[in-house]
Order: C-alpha cells, then structure tokens, then sequence
C-alpha cells in the first residue's frame, strides 16, 4: 500500500480549508441587535461608549468596535500585540505614543499604531470624539492594558 505524500496531504487539507471557507456563509450583523457597553472605569477616564463590537472567526484574528469618547474622556495607557488601527468618524480626537506628543485626530483621519506602542487616545476636552478600532488577537489577546493616563499626560 502506498502512503500518501506529506505535499500530497498538505494540498488536500489545503484545499478541504479553503472549500469551507469558500461555502462559509456571510454575515452580517444588524445595526441596533447589539447593546452599547460603557467603558469600564479601570482602562477608562470619562464616559466612553462602545457599539458594534465584532471579532472574526478562526482563522481570522480581527476584532473591533465603534468607540465614542464624551469631551474629555479618553483610555488608559495600553499597547497592542499585533498592532491598532483607528478611523475617525468623528469630533475632535488625541492620540500620544508614551514619551512622544500628543497629536490631534479629526474625522477620516486613520491612526496606525504598531505593534507593542505603549499609547493612549481619546476624545479632546472640549469636544468628543468617535472612531472605528481594529486590532488583531495573538494567542486570543489583543490588549495589555496598564496604567492610567494622569491629568497632566493628557494635558489638563
């Protein structure tokens, strides 16, 4: 009997995954099916909503949300294993990497921040700020969260 070759199973698994995929159905999530979830006071400062929320599936590692800062709220400081990507949708926004200063953030500006970049953002202190945020997962992690921003950081 003659065994198959390792390229040979390789190519059929190959081929068997992307058959799935191919005939996976698309999704589509209604706007209003999900409730808004309050950002919680530990990785934020100020009132932040979070709507939309999404993750993919497997193998994709994409996840996100609509986030939407209140005048003067912002996140604390944190870092993404695989990086983030911010759109702004709208308002006025602040971003800053740690020890690097604050940029300012408008509406259908897209914000890169790479991999492992301690940083924060959020809304400026007079005006809010919503934005769509994309980061992917490694090892079913997408976020280290770790200490607060202080008034001064964020510049009150």
């Amino acid at each position: 009997m003659k065994l198959p070759t390792t390229a040979a199973l390789v190519l059929s698994l190959g081929v068997s995954t992307a058959y799935a995929t191919e005939n996976a159905p698309i999704t589509v999530t209604r706007v209003g099916s999900q409730p808004s979830s309050v950002g919680s006071e530990q990785n934020f400062t100020g009132s932040v909503f979070v709507d939309s929320r999404f993750a993919g599936t497997a193998p994709a590692r994409i996840g996100g949300g609509i986030v939407t800062f209140a005048s003067g709220a912002y996140t604390a400081w944190h870092t993404h294993p695989l990086g983030q990507t911010l759109i702004v949708t709208s308002g006025v926004g602040l971003v800053q990497k740690w020890d690097d200063a604050v940029q300012e953030i408008r509406p259908g500006d897209i914000v890169w921040i790479p991999p492992g970049v301690k940083h924060w953002h959020g809304a400026s202190p007079t005006v809010g700020m919503s934005h769509i945020a994309f980061s992917e997962a490694l090892d079913g992690k997408s976020v280290e969260w770790m200490e607060k921003v202080s008034k001064e950081q964020y510049g009150q």
